[in-house]
């Protein structure tokens, strides 16, 4: 099948082009001016034609940090990788990679046969896996390379959530040093778990047990040192680090000093720390539990260098820790004990709209759009060229956006399956109008025409950022 989108701007990490795409099958085939004529062949022949007048054309986004149907305190986020990946889908992600969870006692890779089993014939887009490593040994040190070359080559470690998921800096360095070995990343929870639990247990001693107090016993200074110690073990071993959701000035800071230094360090922020702060999780009554996140939401001053991070490239990345638990239920487990709140929001419907309020806000050129959301996850985790940008041979992930439509944000017609929306009420610029994944239309006009189990599991490369 032809597919033809006309007289739209397409937008790539480098710039904007008047230009016409044609799709063939799964991929692209052609780029075209639009006053070469080139493409009046190629319309003739077309199975379809897409206008895109006063559009921008732009490369499927790729959140390279989802968290679906995963166990935490003794619950389940709630997307599932079938309603996950079809609500990214309404938001223009066409590409998901999601974590695997290593449990203590059990194995990597009958972690990731898990993993396969849940999102196996289910997602409506294509998907990769992270493995989280939570219990170092011999074993897990070999299967690290057994999952680098089943194309699962990044490998995320907690400095929080002591006896959960936490890791000593002994068990870091170990899996630091495969990773210098293998290629692989080493991506890693920079907050103090020893310190923190020891903050709760004060604040709970004290009386203090409502939701603020999550953003209190989880100070940025507690951040800003396990960044700094989590950057320094990375530069003791050789292995390239990236820094997943990071939230606070004291730990870009930190960043952004490796990174002066020449390191193989990267981070990434999420929507959250950009538009929420540590006053949400003060609502009145329990409403701050459904802001409950970690790291937590932070003062509002922290967004202005977030934003700053994120232009001068120190942020490489945009992504969204989506990891939903409805407030019914599954947040009001913690309604007595702040600490028993489920750590998770939803936001991976809304991360390219919300990033695009950067671009109207002059926080972000539109090339800079382009590049946080697509293509350097792409590059960061072994997806480019066939992923991140719109290019003859790469697949035709591609997203038809209006600039110019007005829409506010609710639980009311989000699509992710959770009962609350963070943004509730927020009123935003720009709408994905139709998203193509592998050159099949998934979604348009408001309506959605994917299906459960279109979505593929992607093998990935090394990353290209490594020197």
């Amino acid at each position: 099948m032809r597919l033809v989108i006309r007289n739209g701007t397409v937008l790539t990490s480098t710039g904007a082009l008047s230009a016409d795409v044609v799709v063939e099958g799964e991929q692209v085939t052609a780029l075209a001016a639009r006053d070469s004529g080139l493409t009046d062949a190629w319309q003739q022949n077309a199975d379809r034609v897409l206008d895109a007048t006063g559009k921008y054309v732009l490369p499927g986004g790729i959140d390279v940090h989802t968290h679906m149907e995963m166990p935490f305190g003794g619950t389940e986020s709630h997307d599932t990788f079938e309603t996950g990946t079809r609500a990214a889908a309404w938001g223009g992600t066409t590409t998901i990679i999601d974590f695997a969870v290593q449990t203590k006692g059990t194995s990597l890779l009958s972690t990731l046969d898990k993993w396969h089993a849940k999102a196996d014939g289910n997602c409506a887009i294509d998907y990769g896996f992270h493995m989280i490593v939570s219990d170092v040994n011999d074993t897990t040190l070999k299967e690290m390379d057994a999952c680098v070359e089943a194309g699962v080559n990044s490998f995320k470690m907690f400095m929080a959530y002591p006896g959960v998921l936490y890791s000593t800096d002994g068990e870091i360095v170990q899996a630091m040093y495969r990773a210098a070995g293998n290629g692989a990343m080493i991506m890693m929870h920079a907050e103090n778990g020893i310190a923190i639990d020891q903050l709760v247990a004060q604040a709970l001693a004290n009386g203090r047990t409502e939701p603020l107090q999550h953003g209190i016993t989880r100070p940025p200074e507690l951040e800003g040192e396990a960044t700094h110690r989590a950057i320094r073990l990375a530069g003791v071993t050789g292995a390239p680090l990236y820094i997943v959701h990071l939230s606070a000035s004291q730990a870009l800071d930190a960043v952004t000093a490796a990174r002066d230094e020449g390191r193989n360090v990267f981070a990434e922020t999420c929507p959250q720390y950009l538009y929420l702060s540590l006053e949400d999780l003060g609502r009145p009554g329990f409403e701050g539990a459904k802001y409950v996140c970690s790291p937590p939401l932070r003062p509002a001053e922290h967004q202005r260098d977030l934003w700053r991070g994120l232009r001068t490239n120190d942020l490489s990345i945009v992504a969204t820790d989506h990891c939903p638990f409805c407030f019914k239920d599954q947040k009001e487990l913690g309604r007595d004990d702040f600490s028993k709140i489920p750590n998770g929001l939803p936001g991976v419907e809304h991360r390219m709209d919300l990033i695009h309020q950067g671009v109207v806000a002059g926080e972000l050129s539109l090339a800079r759009w382009v590049e946080v959301t697509s293509t350097t996850p792409a590059r960061m985790f072994g997806l480019y060229p066939r992923k991140g940008t719109i290019a003859p041979g790469s697949d035709a992930d591609i997203v038809v956006y209006d600039p110019q439509a007005r829409q506010t944000l609710s639980a009311a017609t989000h699509h992710m399956n959770v009962d609350y929306s963070v943004y509730e009420g927020m009123e935003i610029t720009g709408r994905v109008e139709t998203v193509l994944s592998r050159g099949r239309v998934v979604l348009e006009g408001g309506e959605f025409h994917g299906s459960r189990g279109h979505g593929r599991f992607l093998e990935r490369e090394l990353c290209q950022y490594l020197s």
